[in-house]
This record gives structure tokens, sequence and C-alpha cells, in this order.
């Protein structure tokens, strides 16, 4: 397996960003679009990344005009780097704070398992195979 660059990697991950595989809590407060790719993907880009890199996975939590507006998700190298490839997601004003190292799940919530599989699908059509996940 060849080494990838981060930016071949976040190219993946955002060919592979779609409606099928968005968050169905992020599709209720507003609808995935290709102008905001990264939008409800954040939990399972971090997952991807997470098998490519390891590290650990961050949450904070999302506010928008003061009100919860759920959770985010991104990666801590063990170098202490943040990678957050889906931070552009959030354009109306949402604030991610709160910011705290957790486990790795086993997977995916059972709702969002389908979605995790099929972006790591595309990432590694894109890529050749990726590392089997931790």
């Amino acid at each position: 397996m060849a080494p990838w660059t981060l930016t071949e990697i976040a190219a993946a991950l955002r060919t592979g960003w779609a409606a099928d595989t968005c968050s169905p809590d992020d599709l209720l407060r507003a609808p995935w679009t290709p102008e905001n790719p990264a939008w409800g993907h954040c939990d399972i880009t971090a997952l991807v990344v997470h098998d490519i890199f390891g590290g650990n996975l961050v949450v904070g939590e999302v506010s928008l005009r003061g009100e919860r507006a759920g959770f985010h998700w991104w990666n801590r190298l063990a170098s202490g780097i943040d990678i957050d490839l889906t931070r552009d997601q959030f354009r109306m004003g949402q604030v991610v704070t709160g910011a705290r190292v957790v486990r790795r799940p086993r997977g995916p919530s059972t709702r969002r398992w389908a979605e995790y599989e099929l972006l790591r699908e595309r990432v590694a059509a894109s890529l050749g195979p990726l590392p089997v996940a931790a």
C-alpha cells in the first residue's frame, strides 16, 4: 500500500460524501447539498480518518444561537495535531465547544453503520484498500 497524503485522503472523502451518507439527524435540520458536502458527515469521516491514522477521536457540542444543535467529531493525531475535515460544514454561525477525547466505539451506531461502510468503500475505491478498522 502506497502512503497517501492528507490532501488525497480529504479529496477521496469529499468525493464520497453524499445525501446517502449524511446523518439523518442533520438531514432534519437542513438538506445535504453538493455546495456543503461535509454537512452531516463528521462522525463517519472521523472514523474513516481514524482507520487510516489512528490517534484519538474528539467530540464537541455544537450550538447555534445558544441552543444545542448536536455534536461534532474530528481526529487528534498522536502528535497532538487536530484533523477536522468536516469543520467547514458549519455555515450558519454554529459554535463547537467542550472538546473531549472519547474512546472509539466498536463501530458507528447501528443506525450509521451502513453509511460508514458506504463511505469507507467509496474512499477505498479512490485510494485503494484501507487499513482494517481499529
